[in-house]
C-alpha cells in the first residue's frame, strides 16, 4: 500500500469562509498516483472545519445564518472562553460542521454521489491555516 501527504495553506481576507477545495484535493490525487483507497482530508486547526455538501451559493449563505444562530460571533462577552481572543463562536462552528472528510478513491477518482465537493470552512479566518490532505491506497 502506498501514502501519500500533501499539505496546503489557506489565509481567508474574511473572517468567514466557505471554499470549495476539491480542485487542491482532485491534484493531490493525481499527483499521488493513487487509483484505489481512501483520502482524508482534514483541518489543522481548531477554528475550522472540512465537510462535503453542494456548491451552491443560497445553501452556503443559508450555512452561514443557521451557524450565526447556533454560535453568533457577539457579543463576545456572551463565552467564557473569550478573553485573550474573540474567537469562541469559531470553536463552537468547528464543533458543528466537523474537522474532517474521508472520500473513496476509485479508478483515480474521488467516488462522490451528485453534487458532493469538499469544502474548507473558515470560522475565523485573516490568517493562514494548513488542510492535511492524507491518501493510501495501491
Amino acid at each position: 500500500m502506498k501514502s501519500y501527504r500533501q499539505v496546503i495553506t489557506i489565509n481567508t481576507p474574511s473572517r468567514r469562509a466557505f471554499i470549495n477545495i476539491t480542485p487542491k484535493v482532485n491534484e493531490a490525487l493525481r499527483a499521488s498516483g493513487i487509483k484505489e483507497g481512501l483520502v482524508l482530508v482534514n483541518s489543522m486547526h481548531i477554528t475550522s472545519s472540512v465537510f462535503i455538501n453542494d456548491d451552491e451559493s443560497g445553501l452556503h449563505s443559508d450555512m452561514e445564518k443557521w451557524l450565526e444562530k447556533l454560535a453568533p460571533e457577539k457579543p463576545y462577552n456572551q463565552y467564557a472562553h473569550n478573553g485573550y481572543e474573540d474567537n469562541a463562536d469559531a470553536h463552537l462552528k468547528r464543533q458543528i460542521m466537523g474537522r474532517e472528510v474521508v472520500v473513496a478513491v476509485t479508478d483515480g477518482k474521488l467516488d462522490f454521489g451528485t453534487w458532493e465537493q469538499i469544502f474548507y470552512g473558515e470560522f475565523d479566518g485573516m490568517r493562514a491555516k494548513r488542510i492535511l490532505i492524507k491518501i493510501i491506497g495501491e
